[in-house]
């Protein structure tokens, strides 16, 4: 049995920490604000990294501290959300996956054990590198931009404060300027909250490029509990105006394959819909096209 929560006790907040917390809020609001001009430079770095992509390129992510469990937060969305492959996903964060849970303040500074993870990436000219610093300075990300940026992958530094190592070194620099924060050095807050943006804006993007959504939908989802195979059956009905009974069977005769079931609610055999997916690099748009392009045809005789 679950106890009341008490929200009458008598006791009222200071003044003061009342107007502490409305200036935090708003400096949340200014963060947000201060990714905005960022949009037309996010755009070019999407167009940069999504031909990369398609050649079978990985996203590799790197930071330390908050910095690096951010991007970490993000890195680990995509697999499931967009089906991304974890084999193409690797996480450079300073102290290892311990520092996800515990600070690790000596790695942040270990520049020569950056460059052997990052060598140990092998590096191509298809990866896209992304290195996160609210300082802009951080020894382990600063390297091992450096690094990969000399072995011919695509760089991108984000950071919080301009003109910075980070965004000198890397080929793409992203800074959200954000300003000095309500608690000194403490890059959780306002610094934390635009390179989460930021980091958002870009992977979405990069999905979206790749052609893993179509209508504003995900497209490549994973299928692995009930509340998510109910949202792959509405996907399904939504794209390929069938009934839910229909995009039920359609994901179970694909094996909650998402693009699959799409093609094959949509009345497309399973070796075409295969062949179109590979034709199109797994773009369910591209496909859905593809396919309709060729049922014409064979209507009208072609």
């Amino acid at each position: 049995m679950t106890r009341p929560v008490q929200r009458n006790s008598g006791v009222s907040l200071p003044e003061q920490i009342n107007g502490d917390i409305a200036q935090m809020l708003a400096g949340q609001v200014e963060a947000a604000q201060s990714t905005e001009a960022l949009a037309p430079l996010i755009a070019e770095t999407v167009a940069e990294a999504v031909p990369r992509l398609k050649q079978g390129g990985r996203i590799i992510l790197v930071g330390a501290g908050t910095s690096g469990r951010i991007a970490v937060q993000d890195g680990v969305e995509l697999a499931p959300t967009y089906g991304w492959p974890m084999k193409r996903l690797k996480f450079l964060l300073a102290g290892g996956e311990s520092a996800l849970v515990e600070s690790s303040e000596a790695a942040e500074d270990d520049a020569a054990l950056a460059i052997n993870e990052i060598s140990d990436c092998e590096i191509t000219p298809h990866d896209v590198v992304i290195g996160v610093a609210a300082s802009g300075r951080t020894p382990y990300t600063c390297a091992a931009i450096e690094h990969a940026r000399a072995q011919g992958g695509l760089t991108i530094g984000i950071a919080n404060q301009p003109q910075t190592p980070l965004l000198a070194l890397a080929e793409i620099a992203l800074c959200a300027e954000t300003g000095p924060e309500f608690i000194a050095g403490s890059t959780r807050m306002k610094a934390g909250t635009a390179q989460k943006i930021v980091l958002n804006t870009l992977s979405t993007g990069m999905m979206v490029g790749l052609g893993r959504t179509h209508l504003g939908l995900m497209t490549h989802m994973s299928v692995s509990n009930e509340k998510l195979r109910q949202r792959a059956v509405d996907i399904i009905s939504t794209i390929a105006s069938v009934s839910a009974e229909e995009s039920r069977q359609a994901l179970a005769r694909a094996g909650n394959d998402l693009p699959m079931a799409i093609l094959i609610a949509a009345g497309f055999a399973r070796p075409q819909a295969e062949l179109a997916l590979d034709e199109s690099g797994g773009s369910v748009g591209l496909a859905l096209s593809l396919l309709l392009r060729q049922s014409e045809g064979v209507s009208n005789g072609a």
